[in-house]
């Protein structure tokens, strides 16, 4: 008998029976001992809405514009590594579905279907995530790929120069490209249909990497990996050069300072993320619906300002557009959906979201996610929300 799915933490608990240890923790859990991984939820449970009755909220909005274009929901589909390895071309079915519901989707650079794959299969131009490597010649093909796919947006993550610790990827033995040991043998003997599904996948390995970048094909772990090839020197000063390859929309993910939103919206990048990775490199960080009224204010307008970090559901994303998000990203939702069920889990995923969100709206008695105020928000004493 199939589960009832009627929330995204069902869906998280097929995917942990569905995908092997290694992948599912990958994508599940954060660095050290996880205290913002966990504060990511918990400061957004901390925040209460405020119920207003008698209001007429019969016709209700849930569309509005990302980076100018229009979506159907505030939300898109957050870059995230090995997203392949959840369900095979995964990044194709998470596109797919995301491209149906009217919502963007980011393709990360440690994607397992690289950039030309993804094209190949979707109609709908997707944003890219880059992260700046050692090789700078890299790096610009990377670039020039996702110009040439028509890619509508670059999204440049800037807090990953150096990898936080994650304990679990280093007790499971997660190498790059993934491989099979006797450590993770019974595990994926265990689940045969996922494993048919990632044997049969265009990709299995880094697609956007392939041999590119030297070591890329060479069995290390994860963190080895990234400590040879991503490039620590990354500054502001490099904006411009990005900004001379890239011509398009520029998206800049990992602010949680006003400080650095206020030099990014200086620099004249399109949109902001507040985020902290997910909680996956410094703990100890500020959980992102902290920081994000403080990066608001600090952006002033000037850059429109995108919320990761802890939405499981409709609520969380509505207490991030009341404090000023413009959209919400998600990373950990989405991928337990595909994990799940594949693409038909990732549309759950979007659907449950965006029913609750509706719901949410009208019990606020509110009608249109593009006017929705702090007014909204009470803090745990049902009195008016001071970030």
């Amino acid at each position: 008998m199939s589960p009832t799915i009627t929330n995204v933490l069902d869906l998280r608990a097929l995917a942990k029976r569905r995908v092997p240890r290694a992948f599912f923790e990958y994508a599940d859990h954060g660095s050290y001992d996880e205290f913002t991984l966990r504060d990511n939820r918990l400061a957004l449970e901390a925040i209460r809405l405020r119920q207003r009755v008698m209001v007429d909220v019969d016709k209700r909005n849930l569309a509005t514009t990302i980076l100018g274009q229009p979506v159907a929901l505030p939300l898109a589909l957050a870059p995230t590594g090995l997203t392949g390895l959840q369900w095979g071309n995964g990044e194709v079915l998470a596109a797919r579905a995301a491209a149906a519901a009217g919502i963007p989707f980011c393709l990360s650079t440690m994607s397992i279907c690289s950039i030309e794959q993804v094209r190949a299969a979707v109609n709908t131009p997707f944003w890219f995530q880059l992260y700046v490597m050692r090789d700078r010649g890299f790096t610009r093909a990377l670039i020039e790929r996702a110009a040439a796919a028509g890619c509508s947006a670059l999204m440049l993550t800037v807090d990953l120069q150096i990898q936080g610790q994650r304990h679990r990827e280093i007790k499971n033995g997660l190498t790059v490209p993934p491989r099979l040991s006797l450590r993770n043998f019974f595990d994926i003997a265990s689940k045969p249909a996922w494993a048919w599904r990632v044997l049969r996948a265009q990709s299995r390995s880094f697609g956007n990497l392939r041999g590119q970048v030297a070591g890329s094909d060479s069995v290390m772990t994860l963190a080895q990996w990234i400590a040879k090839q991503f490039d620590p020197t990354l500054s502001w000063r490099d904006l411009d050069w990005i900004r001379e390859l890239w011509p398009g929309k520029l998206i800049l993910k990992g602010i949680l300072d006003s400080e650095d939103a206020a030099i990014a919206a200086k620099a004249g990048v399109d949109a902001i993320v507040v985020s902290n990775h997910g909680g996956r490199q410094l703990d100890g960080a500020p959980a992102t619906i902290s920081a994000l009224p403080r990066v608001v204010d600090a952006v002033a307008g000037r850059s429109e300002v995108l919320f990761d970090g802890g939405i499981l559901g409709g609520q969380s994303l509505l207490k991030a557009l009341a404090l000023g998000a413009r959209a919400g990203l998600i990373g950990k939702a989405f991928l337990y959906g595909l994990g799940a069920l594949g693409e038909a889990g990732v549309a759950r995923v979007i659907e449950i979201i965006g029913k609750e969100l509706d719901v949410s709206l009208a019990l606020t008695g509110q009608t249109d996610v593009q006017r929705v105020t702090r007014d909204i928000l009470l803090d745990r004493g049902a009195t008016p929300f001071a970030p």
